[in-house]
């Protein structure tokens, strides 16, 4: 037993060790250019963050994933960083078009695509767009089919840096952070202009076009506490896509911010469930 657990220690760190360094590098398309932060070395797996957020919070866990041998790619959002692009009147086609970008760049796909919050109409509808790109889809803390409209009303005052301090404390722990957790380190890092472009860009798109996410497997990571995704609608997708396709974890003590609340369960769940494709695929 001893020797099994000393192996499992070394495995994880050898693959550290040969994975490749992070790189940032700059991708074009058309009018469009897309950086994409890139690390680790095996079959792709990309990484998309929440509204009006950008990639790098994602650093824990792409480590992660990354060690467990995979290639994460993590697309910056449009206005953010060297990503740039036109950010007036954009449906979600235009958002997935630019993480395909991503994925052909490095001749390796088909991904999985997992997005968080906002990220996952995108990471939807890139596997609705380009079916040959993307073997899998998760869903890292996803809304209700039905959002409520009061917490999109919470979410304004929340991510709204003209507002009281004290006020947006209060609704950033409402909508994101579950008891005990500091909402304060979420007063900074949303991007205005980002978070207008998705807004437009989401609203624009009827929800029948992404919502299924095509046919492939799907990940549905719930967090115990977020307001987007209530109890009663936990198994929301599993009625209507049916269990072999989705499989539902759940993130106990964490809310609609569980990546940076618990980053070592979501990179966990994602790396088990990258896995099993992969295997199921022969692929890894």
């Amino acid at each position: 037993m001893r020797f099994v657990k000393w192996f499992l220690v070394w495995g994880s760190f050898a693959a550290l060790l040969a994975a490749p360094a992070r790189t940032r590098e700059v991708i074009r398309r058309g009018d469009v250019t897309v950086e994409v932060v890139a690390e680790g070395r095996g079959p792709l797996v990309v990484l998309l963050p929440s509204l009006g957020r950008d990639s790098d919070e994602f650093d824990p866990i792409a480590e992660r994933i990354a060690a467990a041998g995979f290639r994460v790619l993590r697309p910056q959002p449009r206005g953010y960083g060297r990503s740039s692009g036109p950010m007036e009147n954009l449906t979600l086609h235009d958002f997935a078009r630019d993480v395909a970008a991503a994925i052909e760049h490095e001749h390796a796909g088909p991904a999985i695509v997992a997005g968080h919050a906002y990220g996952h109409f995108v990471a939807k509808m890139t596997a609705v767009d380009f079916p040959k790109l993307v073997k899998g889809v998760a869903l890292l803390a996803a809304a209700q089919k039905n959002i409520d409209p009061q917490v999109r009303k919470w979410l304004a005052i929340a991510t709204d840096a003209r507002q009281p301090e004290a006020e947006r404390v209060k609704y950033l722990q409402m909508v994101f952070f579950a008891p005990g957790h500091d909402s304060r380190i979420w007063l900074t890092g949303f991007h205005a202009n980002v978070q207008r472009a998705e807004e437009i860009a989401r609203d624009a798109t009827p929800q029948r076009e992404y919502w299924s996410a095509g046919n492939v497997p799907l990940l549905d990571l719930q967090a115990e506490f977020d307001p987007y995704r209530p109890r009663a609608t936990a198994d929301e997708l599993v009625k209507e896509f049916g269990a072999s396709r989705v499989t539902v974890v759940l993130v106990r003590g964490a809310s609609h911010a569980v990546i940076v609340e618990d980053p070592r369960a979501v990179a966990d769940a994602v790396i088990a469930f990258a896995q099993k494709l992969s295997v199921a695929q022969g692929l890894h």
